[in-house]
């Protein structure tokens, strides 16, 4: 079974990633997309970072019971900081029955040769890329094992925006899935 997975902190996930994902998972020849939660970004600072519980939680309320993704957890029992090739190994010896796609922005694909053992994920994994403004992907964009997922919708919204917005009092509600918009306002998260 083809799986993406789209790794994030999800702080908080946002419709930016769900349309994202649901596009993976309805216009690819994905079978199921999982949106895995990362405890810990080696390449970005933890200081606002909310609970892995929590963001997990929020992931599981804004994927519901849509059965082309998936919330998952798996990066919580592994070794911190989570380096993708790691979780890469381990998902292919617990699931050998699937082949497993990483999803990711042109930014990141930008940035991927800071990433640890980059090259050996290329060579294991297909990679499938959706834009981001101002982002072209760089020179890995003609690599073979990188399919650029061009109908994917540009989504110019960011977590770090949602939570500046939230603690400066906006209202972002249309920017959230509903149910995830109501469990934030519910725990005060992001709030000064």
């Amino acid at each position: 079974m083809k799986t993406g997975l789209f790794f994030g902190s999800f702080n908080p996930v946002h419709v930016g990633h769900m349309v994202i994902s649901q596009y993976m998972a309805e216009f690819t020849d994905l079978e199921q997309v999982w949106l895995v939660v990362s405890p810990q970004n080696p390449l970005k600072p933890s200081a606002s970072l909310l609970q892995d519980y929590h963001r997990f939680e929020m992931v599981r309320i804004a994927v519901g019971d849509y059965p082309k993704l998936k919330a998952s957890k798996i990066e919580f029992g592994l070794p911190r900081p989570s380096y993708t090739v790691d979780t890469l190994a381990y998902l292919r010896e617990e699931y050998p029955e699937r082949q497993f796609v990483p999803i990711m922005g042109t930014d990141n694909l930008e940035n991927l040769h800071k990433w640890k053992n980059w090259e050996s994920i290329l060579q294991e994994h297909e990679l499938y890329v959706y834009p981001r403004p101002n982002h072209d992907g760089g020179g890995l964009s003609n690599h073979p094992k990188v399919k650029l997922v061009t109908g994917t919708p540009l989504m110019e919204i960011s977590a770090s925006f949602i939570r500046n917005a939230i603690a400066h009092k906006k209202d972002v509600r249309y920017m959230l899935p509903q149910e995830v918009y109501r469990y934030l306002d519910e725990m005060n998260f992001y709030r000064k």
